[in-house]
């Protein structure tokens, strides 16, 4: 019943921003193999410059020098090979993987290998320019791009989701509000109406009427008893004590008997005494009660119900067993609001608590069923006391 405006706010957010940011990564990944095919262009283009200006230098060499000084370069190296390979002049700090003339890379390192005709520049037959460059800076301004992409459109996206949700925010409020007053005056009548019925039957003796009355109210009774523990999840922590398994059994048993009578059905017990299991009161009662009830208004006139409750060596195994209509769809019927039967009654939610608990406690239920030959639900309280 609880709406949360940061937590729906920040969990779609999230979501939107990852989905957003998904589907901008093919964009910005070819911008950044753009920005790495200029960035490459530019270190060619620079390698070719700096060869051309070495050819220059050494065709204006006049041989009347006897030394030749060959052109340094702070960001660039360079080195003449013979046409065997043999090194005539290097200040290179790596070995050319191959002497292909054209544009090459190692490692980090861009290098421009261009042929040189034979008998000129002192018998060289290559020469390689190389350099020493990284595309960091693009990577990290795409990162930086990227991350804040990433926070304007979560930014955005929690203010534009907090707003969008405030109207649902107040009109939740406004039904939880509702829901709890009208369950808050359910109450008193309904109380009234069990308390009454109690008393006439004590003074005047029962007779079929007042059994529909009592059966009735207490129908109504787990229904509001389903609401109320809606309402409060997430906000009650119930206790854990040791509980008798089979008095608390028997005891609800005997609550559902006069709904089963109208219908002139027995429920049958073969439980065993003194299990005790540590669990919360209000969460057992909603398992047996709405199991109970299920297998009462879903079963045919005068058939019995087995209910029985063992101890095996995994733990308690509760069960019961109905002679009635079978399930159409074992794994639907803990869907929140689905009913197979729309003549049934009911909202549709007492399943969906059941199975709420049992998988926040960690107890196994097993589902057998036949159409037109009845269910049966067996939970296992593993862990006993």
């Amino acid at each position: 019943m609880n709406f949360d405006n940061q937590k729906f706010a920040h969990k779609y957010a999230s979501i939107y921003t990852a989905v957003l940011a998904l589907v901008l990564t093919v964009p910005l990944m070819i911008y950044v193999m753009l920005l790495l095919q200029i960035d490459e262009a530019k270190v060619k283009l620079s390698l070719e410059r700096k060869s051309e200006d070495i050819i220059l230098s050494m065709q204006h060499y006049d041989n009347s020098e006897k030394i030749y000084h060959f052109p340094r370069y702070k960001e660039f190296q360079a080195a003449l090979y013979r046409n065997d390979f043999g090194t005539i002049f290097t200040t290179l700090d790596f070995k050319p993987l191959s002497f292909a003339d054209g544009f090459h890379k190692k490692d980090d390192r861009y290098y421009l290998i261009s042929s040189m005709p034979d008998g000129y520049y002192f018998g060289a037959s290559y020469l390689i320019v190389s350099k020493k460059h990284t595309a960091y800076d693009i990577y990290l301004v795409a990162i930086g791009v990227m991350i804040g992409i990433i926070a304007i459109l979560f930014v955005f996206s929690l203010w534009l989701l907090k707003n969008f949700s405030l109207p649902f925010e107040r009109i939740n409020n406004q039904l939880d509000a509702f829901i709890k007053d009208s369950m808050h005056e359910i109450n008193t009548p309904l109380s009234i109406i069990n308390i009454n019925a109690d008393l006439f039957v004590n003074k005047h003796g029962g007779n079929r009427y007042i059994s529909r009355i009592k059966s009735a109210s207490k129908t109504l009774a787990t229904i509001y008893n389903d609401m109320d523990y809606l309402v409060k999840q997430g906000r009650v922590e119930y206790a854990m004590v040791a509980i008798d398994m089979g008095d608390f059994i028997a005891n609800r048993v005997k609550y559902f008997q006069e709904v089963a009578n109208l219908k002139g059905i027995e429920l049958k017990m073969d439980i065993e005494r003194e299990l005790y299991y540590k669990f919360s009161k209000t969460k057992l009662q909603r398992i047996v009660d709405n199991t109970l009830s299920n297998a009462i208004k879903y079963s045919g006139d005068k058939k019995d119900i087995k209910i029985t409750l063992s101890q095996r060596d995994e733990g308690i195994l509760f069960c019961v067993s109905d002679q009635g209509v079978g399930i159409k769809d074992v794994d639907m019927i803990f869907s929140r609001y689905y009913r197979e039967d729309d003549n049934k009654g009911g909202f549709g939610i007492g399943l969906n608590i059941v199975k709420q608990i049992i998988d926040e406690e960690g107890i196994v239920l097993k589902v057998e069923s036949e159409l037109g030959k009845g269910s049966s639900f067996c939970y296992t309280f593993l862990n006993v006391l």
